[in-house]
């Protein structure tokens, strides 16, 4: 179990910005900033200071906030090095392979293109925790806007092959219709069937439903259970224009 705290920082309309703090090294960084604002009152709020910024792809919606966050802190922002034409805020480009710090605590970055064509995932393999920004939600996977699902077939089983019980930070709300079409996808899988159960209750009280686990995703998450490039490729294209 990590010692890390994370606070979820809910920003726009359905995002998650993850605000991290290493109360050893009482240092704090933040995973994708939507925007500035939540963060910094947040941070502010509990006594922290942000010194890093974690990005794992381009989008505005993951990015926002940089330039303001840094502005006011200094923070170093680190992201995918296939992107960085895309992030001009950003300072420490990384490829498969590298490491960043949070204090003691090690992440390892896992190339994940296909949602976006330098999108990374930072796995803390010693706490067993990943931020996964836009390429694994809660019973889904990232649209392919500049990638392709060969690309998100390998996505899946890399992440797949973390252990069970490592705990997914995902950047949105989107559960509770990824398991409406989890349900179609494959009607017969019970496991789907009762998590359902549970995330209906939990947005009908106006609560979260990530983080989730590795393990739950490889029972319910029909992209990451897909058995071919081509089984995710065609439940990608149904997903997109469902509407269940």
């Amino acid at each position: 179990m990590t010692s890390l705290e994370i606070v979820r920082i809910p920003a726009l309309s359905d995002n998650y910005i993850w605000l991290v703090h290493d109360p050893v090294s009482t240092e704090t960084m933040v995973v994708d900033p939507a925007e500035a604002e939540p963060v910094l009152t947040e941070a502010a709020r509990r006594g922290w200071t942000i010194s890093q910024i974690w990005n794992t792809h381009w989008h505005p919606d993951h990015t926002g906030g940089n330039a303001a966050i840094k502005a006011a802190t200094s923070a170093t922002i680190s992201g995918p090095a296939a992107e960085a034409q895309k992030i001009p805020t950003l300072d420490v480009a990384l490829v498969e392979g590298d490491e960043v710090r949070l204090g003691e605590h090690v992440a390892r970055v896992i190339e994940t293109p296909g949602h976006t064509a330098g999108h990374i995932v930072f796995h803390l393999p010693d706490d067993a925790v990943a931020f996964t920004g836009d390429t694994l939600f809660a019973m889904g996977c990232g649209r392919l806007f500049e990638g392709n699902a060969a690309q998100m077939f390998d996505n899946m089983a890399k992440l797949a092959a973390l252990p069970d019980e490592t705990i997914v930070y995902c950047a949105h709300e989107y559960t509770q219709a990824n398991g409406r079409y989890a349900l179609v996808a494959e009607p017969y899988n019970a496991a789907i069937v009762e998590r359902m159960r549970h995330v209906d209750a939990a947005r009908g009280n106006g609560e979260a439903t990530v983080p989730t686990t590795i393990g739950e995703e490889r029972a319910t998450n029909p992209f990451m259970r897909a058995s071919t490039p081509e089984q995710l490729a065609e439940r990608r294209a149904v997903k997109d224009t469902f509407r269940g």
